[in-house]
Order: structure tokens, then C-alpha cells, then sequence
């Protein structure tokens, strides 16, 4: 959804605030010493994970709209996580470049696979669908 100036900051913000909604529905689950740091896992990519992605095919990103995923992301997955104690005893939260190495792939790096399997299937509709006549259309001045 894109407003009067073709911006999709709100709709990205408004994605981040449902993804917040659904930690917080969820958030005995994810808080609960009873499951494992897997399995909290697999409930963000389940729960969370699809409501922030939804659409996210058609959106072009700038700089301070990535930055804004990747903080969402790191804050829920802080919370997945937990704290870790460090050598003298503390307990401290993790920093950005362990919960990465937990994580593995980033929301970033699913938009872009998203968007190049978007791609890759318009690509393969027959040359006399109306996509892919959009998609040759050459506009004239």
C-alpha cells in the first residue's frame, strides 16, 4: 500500500507494529523456559515472521527502511534469545553480531529471495499475459 507520495514507510511501520501485536500475543510462548531455542525459532518464522514479510515483493527499500526491519528483527529476537551470562557472572543481552550467528539469515536477505522468486515466476507466464505486457510496455512522452 503506497500513500499520496508513492512512500511505503507506512506500510512498513504499520507491518512492524502487527509483527509487534503477534509477539505480544505469543509472548508466553516465547518467554517459556519449557521450549527450546529452536523451536522459539520456528514459531517467529511461523507467527511473526509472515505478518511483517506480508507483501513485501512489491516494496523497493531505502537505507532507513532497512534499518528499521533489522531493528524490529534484533528486538524480537533478543527477546527469543534471552540473555546470555557473561564470564564473571552478569547476565547481559546479546549483541547484534551473535544473535545474527544464532539466527542465521536476516529479514533483508528474505525480502530479496522473496522478491527474486516474484520475479523468477513472472518470468515463466506465457508472453500473452497481461503481466507480462505491463512489463514490456515502454511508455511514451
Amino acid at each position: 500500500m503506497a500513500n499520496t507520495d508513492n512512500s511505503i514507510e507506512e506500510e512498513i511501520k504499520e507491518r512492524t507494529e502487527a509483527g509487534n501485536r503477534a509477539y505480544h500475543v505469543h509472548k508466553k510462548l516465547f518467554t517459556s523456559k519449557l521450549l527450546s531455542q529452536k523451536v522459539k525459532l520456528q514459531l517467529y518464522n511461523t507467527l511473526i515472521h509472515p505478518t511483517v514479510t506480508y507483501t513485501s515483493e512489491t516494496w523497493v527499500l531505502k537505507e532507513n527502511m532497512i534499518n528499521k526491519l533489522m531493528i524490529f528483527e534484533r528486538k524480537i529476537m533478543r527477546k527469543v534469545f534471552g540473555p546470555k551470562r557473561s564470564g564473571d557472572g552478569y547476565w547481559r543481552i546479546k549483541t547484534n553480531q551473535e544473535i545474527d550467528i544464532l539466527k542465521g539469515q536476516n529479514i533483508i536477505g528474505f525480502l530479496k529471495k522473496q522478491r527474486f522468486n516474484c520475479l523468477s515466476h513472472v518470468e515463466q507466464m506465457a508472453k500473452d499475459n497481461n503481466v507480462q505486457k505491463i512489463k514490456r510496455w515502454k511508455p511514451t512522452a
